[in-house]
């Protein structure tokens, strides 16, 4: 898709490819099936990165971004609580339809797909390891990888600064090990600020 974009570009002077970078503060955890007694709670944490953004005319874009991010949750079974930490990547994919103001402000909304990738997830209270195997079966309890869909809702200043909220949620099952039907999946809202150059 980038590559198509580079091509038309050169094609039709109403394209222009930018650049970005991006720090967010987000919140977290997961949503469960068939698990009885589980819950997660929201917890604080944080992203940076940047995007490239190609416009096709002035009302259409497509945005691929990189995302490093830290994320925590707290884990409870019962009257037992323990804090979830992840450190990891993801890269979504954002089609962009946008309003620009008088002034060259801009008006955005977004969706696409992403793909994570998780460098260490622990259970800081314990210190137990997710990534690591151990399990059943000896299987790490936890996957690295994950897809799923998310939002963008932003405001970009003439001059370059934004504003913008994200809502994520993946799709796969990121227990390695699950027992029957028992799902836990990733969800994430992020609230930041980024500038365009």
């Amino acid at each position: 898709m980038l590559g198509l974009g580079l091509t038309q570009m050169n094609a039709q002077e109403t394209n222009k490819i930018s650049f970005g970078v991006k720090a967010e503060g987000n919140v977290s955890n997961f949503l469960f099936e068939d698990m009885p007694g589980w819950t997660s709670t929201l917890n604080a944490g944080a992203s940076l990165g940047g995007s490239l953004k190609i416009n096709y005319g002035k009302h259409f874009a497509l945005q691929p971004e990189l995302l490093f991010h830290v994320q925590n949750s707290k884990l409870e079974f019962g009257n037992i609580e323990n804090d979830f930490q992840y450190w990891g990547m993801e890269v979504p994919l954002y089609a962009i339809g946008q309003l620009t103001t008088e002034n060259g402000d801009r008006a955005y909304i977004g969706v696409g797909p992403y793909g994570r990738l998780g460098f260490s997830a622990k259970n800081t209270t314990t210190d137990t390891q997710y990534y690591e195997k151990g399990g059943k079966g000896n299987n790490a309890l936890m996957q690295r990888g994950d897809v799923g869909a998310g939002v963008l809702i932003g405001y970009e200043f003439a001059f370059g600064m934004q504003i913008n909220m994200s809502y994520k949620f993946g799709f796969l099952n990121v227990l390695e090990d699950a027992d029957g039907d028992a799902f836990m999946r990733n969800q994430a809202i992020s609230l930041g600020i980024g500038f365009r150059f």
